[in-house]
C-alpha cells in the first residue's frame, strides 16, 4: 500500500470508487432513478478533479499494484454542524469494499491527521449515516467521539447522520 496526494489524473478512479462505495453502502435493496441520478451527477470526473485542485482541501489516495483502492478528502473552513468545535471536516473516507479489513482506512486517517497537525489543525469532524454500523464502529475504534446529529439531504429527502469529532491536540 502506498499513500500519496491525489493528482488530477486520479479523478476518474476516485469518481468510480465514490460511485461504487456510495451505492454499495446506502442502496441496499436496489437503485431507484432518484439515487442513480444523484450518484451520477455528484461523483463525476470533472467535480472530482475540481476537488483535487481546490486549495481549501486535500485528498490522499491509497494505491496498490493494480490502482487506487481508497481515498480520504479533508476540507478546511467547514465548521461542524452541532457546536463549532472543529472547522476541518473529513468529507469523505471511501475504501473499496473488497479491501476492507486491510488497514487502509486507518492508514489514510492517520496520514490525514498528520497533514492536519502540520497545518495547525487541532480537531477534525465528520458525519456518517446513523445506520452505517461498520463506519460508526470504525470511527469509534479510532478515537472519534459522537457530539451530535445532523441530516444529509438529497432534494427534499433527509437522512439522519451522526456527527463525530476527533481531537488532534490533547487539551
Amino acid at each position: 500500500m502506498t499513500l500519496r496526494d491525489a493528482i488530477p489524473s486520479d479523478a476518474p478512479s476516485i469518481a468510480a470508487i465514490s460511485i461504487e462505495v456510495w451505492i454499495g453502502t446506502y442502496l441496499k435493496r436496489g437503485v431507484r432513478p432518484f439515487f442513480a441520478d444523484y450518484a451520477l451527477s455528484e461523483f463525476t470526473v470533472a467535480k472530482t478533479e475540481a476537488l483535487i485542485r481546490d486549495p481549501n482541501q486535500f485528498m490522499l489516495v491509497s494505491e496498490n499494484e493494480d490502482g487506487i483502492d481508497g481515498f480520504i478528502r479533508v476540507s478546511f473552513g467547514s465548521a461542524d454542524p452541532v457546536g463549532g468545535s472543529a472547522a476541518t471536516e473529513i468529507s469523505t473516507l471511501y475504501i473499496q469494499p473488497r479491501h476492507h479489513g486491510k488497514g487502509i482506512g486507518k492508514h489514510l486517517l492517520e496520514a490525514a491527521f498528520q497533514k492536519c497537525r502540520a497545518q495547525g489543525v487541532d480537531a477534525v469532524w465528520l458525519a456518517t449515516n446513523a445506520e452505517n454500523d461498520p463506519a460508526i464502529a470504525f470511527y469509534l475504534s479510532q478515537g472519534f467521539k459522537q457530539v451530535g446529529e445532523t441530516y444529509f439531504s438529497i432534494d427534499d429527502q433527509r437522512y439522519l447522520n451522526n456527527v463525530y469529532v476527533y481531537r488532534l491536540v490533547v487539551d
